[in-house]
């Protein structure tokens, strides 16, 4: 029997942790052989939730989560956007938002050691240094290793402020500003991970400045919703895993966090080839997958696309300042 099935048989089965559920999604046949035995391979987990305004419910149900996957041997988790919360308006999420030395990150470091694995904190709600001028907050991914350490932030450069018939809009800037600058490539046990959020999966640009600056894993933690999600969702995300061949990791919202917002779910891992390899079913839970940098790099190698690119004709598109 094939690894990957042998894995599947040993996690799937019967594995469920309190009012959430968990799913080991088994890897489709590739283009590609692959020589080396899944057993190596790092494994991630892919966490879905549904934030509400209460972030100590909030904390309680990602612990869990994370909690689970370093049991199941993952050595990195990725948790959505909006993770610590999701408010009713601009006014509570400004009055819920903290800085990142605040309370709810420290809880965050001390879970990180705990469970000894590293953490994708997809979207804080960050109050930074020129809060008290701005009265405005950043939508920031933190990185934090197994020490609790934090290793890398990335603020949110596009924010959403898009008014989408039958999803209610959505004004990201009335409560956040965009981020000055990109986040080059940060090395994990999984590989190097290029930091991005929700809206700038809509952005090649970015997604390739990344790959060209080194990344082996693109993160994009959301909160879509329920008309974007079905229509762009995953065939963005596995145009960003196709274009830059990269893995794609997206941690997602689901389900109604109030009475004014819903968010669509579909959690997925997408390796290099475009092919979703694991996939979160409805409601919380989580979905691991294996991240094998040396199919990535085999990939690479066959489909040189990197190395045809014609910049004397369109530019160089999408490159991290240096």
């Amino acid at each position: 029997m094939p690894p990957h099935q042998l894995l599947s048989l040993l996690l799937c089965p019967g594995l469920r942790i309190p009012r959430l559920s968990v799913l080991c999604a088994q890897p489709r046949a590739r283009a590609m052989a692959i020589s080396s035995s899944s057993w190596e391979l790092p494994l991630v987990a892919v966490c879905q939730v549904t934030s509400t305004p209460d972030k100590q419910e909030n904390f309680k149900t990602c612990a869990e989560l994370v909690r689970e996957a370093a049991r199941l041997g993952a050595c990195l988790a990725f948790l959505p956007e909006a993770f610590d919360f999701i408010a009713r308006d601009p006014a509570e999420t400004l009055h819920l938002s903290e800085p990142l030395g605040g309370n709810l990150l420290g809880e965050y470091t001390q879970l990180a050691r705990e469970c000894g694995l590293w953490l994708s904190l997809g979207g804080f709600h960050e109050r930074g240094q020129d809060w008290e001028q701005t009265q405005k907050i950043y939508n920031c991914h933190v990185l934090l290793n197994d020490k609790g350490s934090v290793v890398a932030t990335y603020r949110k450069t596009h924010l959403c402020d898009v008014e989408i018939p039958g999803q209610g809009p959505m004004h990201e800037s009335d409560s956040t500003i965009p981020g000055p600058s990109l986040e080059s490539p940060v090395s994990t046990p999984a590989g190097k991970i290029g930091l991005a959020i929700c809206y700038d999966m809509r952005f090649p640009e970015l997604s390739l400045a990344l790959a060209q600056a080194g990344a082996e894993i693109l993160t994009y933690p959301s909160a879509f919703g329920s008309v974007t999600g079905p229509a762009h969702w995953e065939v963005l995300l596995r145009a960003r895993a196709i274009e830059t061949q990269c893995y794609v990791v997206a941690a997602a919202q689901c389900g109604r966090h109030h009475e004014k917002r819903a968010s669509y779910g579909h959690s997925m891992v997408v390796d290099p080839w475009g092919t979703v390899v694991a996939r979160c079913p409805e409601g919380p839970g989580l979905c691991l997958a294996r991240i094998d940098l040396r199919y990535l790099r085999q990939l690479r190698q066959h489909l040189p696309v990197f190395q045809h690119r014609r910049p004397d004709l369109y530019g160089s598109l999408g490159r991290l300042p240096s």
